[in-house]
């Protein structure tokens, strides 16, 4: 991991949590540095994965699980599940990695209002009916906030090798031109 969560830095549970969730989403963020609108959709390794698909498909991961431990998930069948699993692989021309990286800073915001308004981390919610989850289970919002770092964590290094195959920029590279940056 390229950078640290210092414990100074965070003062209970939840601010660790989402402190480390913010270093993961980190690692994405940090492999669009400098990059042309033509490299981050490119797929420059054996994957089929661009830098803008990672980034609209960890977007779209994560808004799903807030909106399932909000409650506010939309109804849909399993088949409108998979089409909209599918299409957030693949942005379209209009969604550009600037748009995308704002509105990931906006959902990311609103993730964290919603971790911090919780009466406790321990409050649960169901998980969706699913052949890889046991039925009518239940987890924690601690598991949500584990999940989603998890889940952005191994994304992040998906990242890391796109933009290393892209440029030969490696992750520890990448912060150095973002602390130069911001000065």
């Amino acid at each position: 991991m390229p950078t640290h969560v210092i414990e100074k830095d965070v003062s209970d549970e939840r601010g660790t949590l989402l402190a480390f969730l913010d270093a993961q989403r980190g690692g994405i963020r940090r492999a669009f540095l400098g990059l042309s609108d033509e490299q981050v959709r490119s797929r420059p390794s054996a994957s089929e994965m661009s830098l803008i698909g990672l980034l609209k498909h960890v977007m779209h991961a994560e808004r799903n699980w807030l909106e399932l431990a909000s409650g506010t998930s939309p109804d849909i069948d399993a088949a409108e599940a998979e089409k909209r699993f599918v299409a957030a692989w693949h942005p379209d021309e209009s969604e550009t990695a600037p748009a995308l990286l704002a509105a990931w800073r906006e959902q990311a915001a609103e993730v964290e209002r919603f971790v911090r308004a919780l009466p406790t981390l321990e409050d649960t919610f169901a998980l969706p009916p699913a052949p890889w989850f046991p039925k009518d289970a239940r987890v924690s919002m601690r598991w949500l906030l584990l999940h989603l770092i998890e889940e952005i964590g191994r994304h992040a290094g998906h990242a890391d090798i796109i933009r290393e195959s892209i440029d030969g920029k490696t992750a520890f590279v990448l912060v150095d031109e973002e602390y130069a940056q911001a000065g």
